[in-house]
């Protein structure tokens, strides 16, 4: 038989795992272990799952909490670092010192909140909190954690004050995390910066205390999440969730009394204040970003260059934009000089900078997005024109998107009446970003069907898979057979924007977004067929076959049964929980045949 499984079995985290997401169902008992409750304090532990550990429910959702402040000899320095025993290399401090102060031309007086995005220092060791990725395997793809980068949520304050040598408090406190939840974490800092910045580090301990006896963050639960006396209502969206809709219900009901804040979206910046100075060339951004082109938003302030960064790769949702993206960039950052090279072209990547010295360091990229201040909710800026390349010659060169590019696809003259009509009627900004966000939505969707539906072709037969040979392959994706495909089944059925679609679909299928799309779906195919093969052989007749053959042969089975178990389990194979145990009970039965020395060795050799 050719049944293939792992070479080495490795510990099941599956107890640990279910007591956690055990914990999490109930709205009154908290996920984690409540702050302070350190395990060796836990007398009454009997091994079942062993307790979370004191931060383990921090680290579900923050890395550590970082102040920065400015020092007039060192500059700006992390001056807290919370929890304490939060790891940080220097070169990861140095970053987060950069990128939590704005650029000095930016003169952002008062508070100013925004976020950053950077690389994590190779060599890190992952922490005992990976056991809590099992819950990324319910979350959207581009919801996802990516295990390379953190994210940085600012909020920084400048004020005057005349007692300090400068003249100016200065100080950022930073949310350092994994979870891209942007509008999520920009809300905690608004609950606590403020009040931190008049009480200092009692406060920000009493804040971290409470964020440690959170529940997990299980996608598709409503959480409650208490924080120094308020309560946020929120949901983490899951993959099962049809794109654009929201399932949190806004409306507070009497048994939300205590809740004073309600976030209706976890993720989502507001797409149409970002897109506001440029939405007459929103379809065009929308290709630049599909096509993982390199692009440089270039802003007044890390605010606005983070928003408009974050709205980007927000636009080709629920398509994850597979590339590099930082929202705020600077010239102190790890990666200036891999990312501003001329000795090659420029990668791809999305950048936001503020500092003016980018205009002439970032001349030679082919797509700029230069914008102004981003007007209130109500106001619109005057729209921005396409303007050569050649003309972003100066530093105070003009808003505007400076390209040569030449769109695949004929503009879509009905949103921009549609928005333009929201304007004139001063629609809300939220309405209008519902409406901005729907059209990228259907826009995205037309453009992927037709990929859905090939790459689904390429699937074998279910009859085609049988329990005693390997599952079979995926054929493979060939670029001329699709495009074949799409004469009939193309975009046009769902889309009545025209133009050259088959271009754009030749270039799309050299892009990162491609790669990172088809890796995700060739991934989930080849689990579904592991899936299916596992299912056949809880089908078969094992006690049967094993009249038919040699010890040495059943024990080869035997092993093999128990590394498919292993498999499934440690890969979330989408397999029905009732074919999992009716596979164990095929391995008992099979063993309990065998003589006794084999049954005592087989029993030994792990799960049954």
């Amino acid at each position: 038989m050719a049944l293939r499984g792992p070479a080495g079995l490795g510990s099941s985290t599956s107890g640990l795992l279910d007591e956690t997401v055990a914990a999490a169902d109930g709205r009154e008992a908290p996920a984690l272990v409540a702050a302070g409750a350190a395990l060796e304090d836990d007398e009454e532990d009997d091994g079942r799952g062993r307790g979370l550990l004191r931060w383990d429910g921090f680290s579900a959702w923050l890395h550590c909490v970082c102040v920065v402040g400015f020092d007039l000899e060192l500059g700006q320095a992390v001056e807290v670092i919370y929890p304490q025993h939060s790891k940080l290399t220097d070169k990861e401090k140095t970053n987060i010192c950069y990128l939590s102060f704005p650029d000095s031309n930016s003169g952002c007086l008062g508070d100013t909140q925004f976020c950053f995005r950077f690389r994590q220092s190779s060599g890190r060791r992952v922490s005992l909190h990976c056991l809590l990725d099992q819950f990324d395997k319910d979350l959207p793809v581009y919801l996802k954690k990516d295990p390379a980068y953190f994210y940085g949520y600012v909020y920084f304050r400048q004020v005057r004050d005349k007692t300090l040598k400068r003249g100016y408090f200065q100080k950022s406190l930073v949310l350092i995390s994994k979870l891209p939840y942007i509008h999520f974490f920009h809300t905690v800092l608004k609950q606590i910066a403020p009040e931190y910045f008049e009480k200092n580090e009692p406060y920000l301990e009493a804040a971290c205390n409470d964020v440690d006896r959170w529940p997990a963050p299980v996608p598709g639960k409503t959480l409650y999440l208490p924080i120094m006396g308020v309560v946020m209502k929120v949901r983490i969206p899951t993959c099962h969730d049809k794109p654009g809709t929201t399932q949190i219900v806004q409306l507070t009901q009497q048994a939300d009394t205590h809740i004073s804040v309600i976030l209706p979206t976890v993720h989502e910046v507001d797409l149409f204040r970002c897109f506001c100075p440029v939405f007459l060339h929103s379809q065009m951004l929308w290709e630049l970003v599909l096509l993982g082109e390199p692009l440089v938003v270039m802003a007044p302030s890390p605010s606005e260059s983070s928003e408009t960064v974050l709205a980007l790769v927000n636009c080709i949702s629920p398509l994850k934009y597979c590339s590099d993206f930082r929202p705020y960039f600077t010239i102190h950052d790890s990666e200036f000089k891999e990312y501003t090279t001329r000795t090659q072209a420029p990668p791809s990547v999305i950048l936001g900078v503020t500092n003016p010295f980018f205009a002439k360091t970032l001349q030679h990229w082919p797509h700029i997005i230069r914008i102004g201040d981003l007007k209130p909710a109500g106001e619109i800026p005057k729209q921005v024109k396409v303007k050569k390349l050649k003309n972003l010659k100066t530093l105070d060169s003009k808003p505007g998107v400076y390209t040569s590019y030449k769109p695949y696809l004929n503009r879509d003259e009905e949103i921009i009446r549609q928005l333009q009509k929201g304007v004139q009627q001063k629609r809300p900004s939220e309405a209008q970003s519902v409406i901005l966000r729907r059209y990228f939505l259907e826009l995205t969707q037309s453009f992927i069907i037709p990929l859905e539906r090939y790459v689904a072709s390429l699937m074998p037969l279910q009859k085609s898979i049988s329990p005693w040979k390997s599952p079979p392959q995926l054929r493979q994706f060939l670029p001329e057979e699709f495009m074949k495909t799409l004469e009939k089944t193309g975009p046009q059925l769902t889309s009545r924007i025209k133009g050259d679609w088959i271009g754009l679909y030749r270039h799309f299928l050299k892009s990162p977004n491609f790669d990172g799309w088809f890796k995700t779906r060739r991934k989930e195919m080849t689990q579904k067929l592991e899936a299916l093969h596992l299912e056949a052989l809880c089908e078969e007749d094992l006690l049967l076959w094993i009249q038919k053959h040699t010890e040495v042969e059943i024990v080869d089975l035997v092993l093999k049964l128990k590394n498919k178990l292993l498999q499934a389990d440690r890969e979330h194979l989408p397999v029905k929980p009732d074919t999992m145990e009716k596979l164990r009970t095929h391995i008992d039965a099979i063993i309990l045949a065998l003589p006794e020395d084999l049954q005592s060795i087989l029993l030994k050799t792990g799960m049954t």
